[in-house]
């Protein structure tokens, strides 16, 4: 008898979609639907019924672990995901208990603690801080459970999922695209780092990282001088108009870009490129007034939902994912964000 993979590997779709088909839970293109039916009929699949009343009477206890998000617009977005999806597959019986943390390696540790206590058929997290996620998650593996990552990867845990951009290649890509905005053989490069507490997390480190790695690896900018400040977005780190004298371009390593544009705007400053990350509300303002001149989205949003989705391919369908799936680097401009939309 035909199986789900083969209808697959045939109708060249995912078995996901193929089980969506089957079960009539929507999200398909109605090519796919056509293929999948044409191939269903031409083989004459029967859906095992005991198998199915099984899947569906199974419960599936998901944990999803990532930071607080009042006032963090980026982190509202992948829960979005998360609810998407997680309705999508709540008639196979997945719940989802969210763990949240304060934007602090302790507030992480702490919440980490309470997971390893509790016992679940699946993880989903967005490990910020290294040192600590790599702790904890080997901790965790002694479970023996499915571990999806989200956002930030930690390379030297095995037997885990990664789901996000390589961060070390959206440096590069944001030296690049700093480049691009200059045109002097002479350039002041200022990185700012906001962050909510000066506790720099891996990803951070990792675009600082690239970005240098662009400059380093391209003679022609030999004469470009850089300086990096730490601005607390709530503590003492002031901004200030100093700061911006003689620089030609700014890159922000993570989502709080608007920070700097309102600065800059307010304050009338001229001639800045500046090389932001996210979609949210305020950077996408500051993008479409010609502050903001580049953008790198991640899109959180799709990332939690394909977290939970491939949680559930390999608690319900046993099927194997890869172990890094890298978003792409997608670079908005104020020209192509209503395409975007």
């Amino acid at each position: 008898m035909i199986t789900i993979k083969k209808i697959a590997k045939l109708a060249n779709v995912s078995t996901g979609t193929v089980d969506r088909v089957i079960h009539n839970r929507g999200q398909v293109t109605q090519e796919n639907i056509d293929k999948v039916n044409e191939i269903i009929e031409k083989y004459d699949y029967k859906i095992n019924i005991h198998a199915s009343n099984l899947a569906l009477n199974k419960k599936y206890k998901i944990a999803v672990c990532l930071p607080k998000n009042k006032n963090l617009e980026y982190w509202k977005l992948p829960v979005i995901g998360i609810e998407k999806a997680a309705k999508e597959f709540e008639k196979v019986g997945f719940s989802i208990d969210y763990f949240y943390y304060d934007y602090t390696s302790l507030s992480f540790m702490k919440t980490c603690g309470k997971l390893l206590k509790e016992n679940f058929d699946g993880l989903l997290i967005a490990p910020i801080f290294y040192n600590e996620s790599l702790f904890f998650l080997n901790e965790f593996k002694k479970k023996n459970i499915p571990v999806i990552l989200i956002d930030s990867n930690v390379e030297d845990i095995p037997n885990k999922t990664y789901i996000g951009q390589d961060a070390f290649q959206g440096g590069v890509l944001s030296g690049k695209l700093v480049s691009l905005g200059i045109s002097n053989k002479k350039a002041n490069i200022l990185i700012v780092k906001i962050t909510r507490e000066i506790d720099i997390t891996s990803i951070y480190l990792q675009r600082i990282k690239g970005f240098y790695s662009f400059f380093e690896n391209n003679k022609v900018f030999d004469n470009f001088t850089f300086t990096e400040v730490n601005v607390e977005e709530f503590g003492n780190g002031k901004i200030t108009k100093q700061m911006f004298e003689g620089i030609d371009a700014i890159f922000i390593p993570n989502s709080r870009a608007y920070i700097i544009a309102e600065f800059i705007k307010k304050n009338n400053i001229k001639g800045v490129t500046i090389v932001g990350y996210d979609l949210l509300e305020k950077n996408i303002e500051h993008l479409n007034k010609g502050v903001i001149n580049f953008l790198i989205n991640q899109n959180p949003e799709h990332q939690g939902y394909l977290g939970v989705s491939y949680l559930y391919k390999k608690l319900v369908l046993k099927e194997e994912i890869d172990i890094e799936n890298y978003m792409p680097l997608e670079i908005i401009v104020k020209e192509n964000f209503d395409i975007k939309k």
